[in-house]
């Protein structure tokens, strides 16, 4: 399916979900279809041949070459054909004012701030390529500040909580797949697209490393726990294909990050455990991490950022631990 297809298939899935599904609602239900959608072969997209059409076509063939992902460019190219469209006039022509009345618009149909700041960062790029480009004369995002959020406080999961996700594990239809899942994404922290991604021959179980792509194509090593390692060595050694994927989905297919989405939050559900999601795995091995005296700098790699602020919002910390890390250090 070419992108146009994908975009204009969501725009008018959206369109249509408006009227049935609450607005906090709809992000979540279109993220979904854009992962399912992401499933399908992408092919070039060359749009109906107008200007603004052109110009954005024209940024995101330049954000491929730089070596974003094949799910961001269409994320990037939803959020802002969207823009567009609500904005009424070209793209050279698509003001400050428009920009503000369009997310005024978007924050009264009940979109969420944290969607909105996502959105905006998406404007902020797009339309600073085109300054710099000397495509527009000047950019509408300058004076469009950044939105602000209320900081909800993030939670990772406890000893007891992942005990019983890994218990509960021996209740599903795939006892072995599903430990698995739940054993390296507890010792890898990895992204749930690195973790789908992955073939066979990236996983070492002798020396306890997994050689991940990460996000713009950089390759990074992670570590397996030995029982990580023991409980993937089961899990493969059950399958009888000799398909090279790491982990296939109930088909026999490759296993898809909206899959894993489903299984986990049906496992949470059945295991007691609330909000069992991929990344929640992350902030638990950041902070344990953390706790246990490893330096920001080498968590950062172990998770794949670029920047330190990114990995200080992962490591989530209560007042005993800054009270002993004091005491230490005091």
């Amino acid at each position: 399916m070419a992108m146009d297809a994908k975009i204009s298939f969501s725009g008018q899935l959206e369109k249509r979900l408006r009227a049935e599904v609450p607005a906090e609602c709809l992000d979540t239900v279109m993220r979904a279809v854009m992962d399912t959608l992401e499933g399908f072969s992408m092919e070039e997209n060359r749009g109906d041949g107008t200007e603004q059409d052109d110009l954005l076509e024209c940024y995101l063939s330049a954000i491929s070459v730089e070596g974003r992902s094949k799910k961001t460019v269409y994320h990037y190219g939803y959020v802002l054909r969207r823009l567009i469209r609500g904005c009424g006039v070209p793209v050279r022509k698509i003001s400050v004012y428009h920009i503000r009345n369009f997310i005024a618009a978007e924050k009264a149909r009940g979109i969420q701030d944290s969607t909105l700041r996502s959105h905006r960062d998406a404007y902020s790029a797009f339309f600073g390529w085109l300054f710099r480009e000397n495509l527009i004369d000047k950019n509408p995002m300058t004076n469009i500040g950044p939105i602000k959020c209320q900081q909800k406080k993030k939670k990772i999961f406890s000893e007891v909580e992942l005990e019983k996700l890994t218990a509960t594990c021996a209740e599903t239809a795939f006892p072995e797949r599903n430990r698995a899942i739940i054993e390296f994404l507890r010792s890898t922290g990895c992204r749930i697209s690195e973790m789908t991604g992955l073939n066979r021959n990236q996983v070492d179980l002798q020396k306890l490393e997994v050689v991940v792509l990460g996000k713009g194509n950089k390759e990074r090593i992670v570590y397996l726990s030995e029982v990580a390692a023991m409980v993937l060595k089961a899990y493969l050694d059950s399958r009888e294909d000799d398909d090279e994927m790491l982990f296939i989905g109930n088909k026999g297919e490759r296993l898809q990050p909206n899959g894993v989405r489903i299984m986990l939050k049906q496992l949470g559900k059945k295991a007691g455990v609330e909000n069992v999601h991929p990344h929640r795995f992350r902030r638990t091995l950041a902070t344990n991490l953390c706790r246990r005296g490893m330096p920001l700098q080498e968590i950062a790699t172990v998770l794949g950022h670029a920047k330190l602020d990114t990995t200080m919002k992962y490591v989530i910390l209560n007042n005993d631990d800054i009270k002993q890390a004091y005491r230490r250090c005091a």
